[in-house]
């Protein structure tokens, strides 16, 4: 079936990712010299998919660029603060037909993107041993009958999904009739569809291990990209190396700190053999 267009959902804050993301999306850093989204964006044109549409929230004016240098649509959505994913999804649903959905921060060392495609499906690459990633299991028909949270010798679930039109509308109607319910707030999208897997289907698609990339945390941003080690385009962490007297790759182990509404706050880091936090809004600095 040809592929109508794609949606790449860029609307959250990636608070994971601190401190770059309190600075910029993590859609828009530079990856290997290339600005993370724009290499996407770049890919779905090559493959013959000009009709990109990119669901967008936080700092949503950073990317109002990329219509006048290709031509996409920015879609907001106005409730990435208070529901995950699937608000963009909701936001999106009048475009949604034969539709790849793509996450902003994905990296792909080869484009996997066509212009047909012929079943509904989601990415996936195997990992040997343990992980924590989601888990997907095919029945006898190639259809995923079954996805936990954690396993062994697994495919999981990583990169681009493909939707047909009769997924689409199966999966609107769906969350339509759930859209309201309080709980449905903080569900992915995938959440959704796996409570609903009798009536959703999918296939997996399956990659190599060096095809589809994700980087949670600038710590795994370094071991993908190392120049991230040395410099790590971030005024706050330039600042913090300065007033300790250190590199910016002595800076590890970052990790978001949340208030009790689970905003982002600061972060915590390691440098050296001590712990530190540091407080965004007062720009504070403190050894733990």
């Amino acid at each position: 079936m040809k592929v109508d267009n794609a949606l790449i959902m860029a609307a959250g804050a990636s608070s994971r990712f601190a401190p770059l993301s309190y600075e910029k999306p993590k859609a828009l850093i530079d990856v290997r010299g290339e600005i993370l989204i724009e290499r996407q964006i770049r890919q779905l044109l090559a493959a013959g998919i000009s009709d990109i549409y990119i669901a967008v929230g936080y700092k949503a004016e950073q990317f109002e660029y990329l219509t006048g240098k290709y031509g996409v649509h920015l879609i907001q959505n106005h409730e990435y603060l208070t529901r995950n994913n699937n608000s963009s999804i909701w936001a999106a649903k009048d475009i949604l037909r034969n539709t790849y959905i793509c996450s902003a921060d994905n990296y792909f060392t080869e484009n996997p993107f066509e212009a047909e495609v012929d079943h509904a499906y989601y990415a996936a690459v195997y990992v040997s041993g343990q992980t924590d990633e989601w888990c997907m299991h095919e029945d006898e028909e190639g259809f995923v009958d079954s996805v936990v949270v954690g396993g062994n010798d697994s495919w999981v679930m990583l990169g681009q999904s493909f939707w047909d039109e009769t997924f689409s509308r199966k999966f609107l109607d769906i969350l339509q009739k759930e859209y309201h319910d309080p709980e449905t707030a903080g569900k992915l999208w995938e959440t959704i569809y796996i409570e609903h897997l009798a009536d959703l289907k999918l296939r997996i698609r399956k990659y190599d291990a060096d095809r589809i990339f994700e980087f949670d945390t600038l710590d795994e941003l370094r071991g993908f990209d190392k120049s991230y080690r040395m410099d790590t385009r971030s005024l706050i962490l330039k600042n913090i190396a300065s007033e300790l007297g250190v590199g910016e790759e002595c800076l590890v182990h970052l990790c978001t700190l949340k208030d009790h509404t689970a905003e982002a706050i600061g972060f915590t880091f390691d440098c050296g053999n001590r712990q530190y936090r540091y407080f965004y809004d007062q720009k504070r600095l403190e050894n733990l």
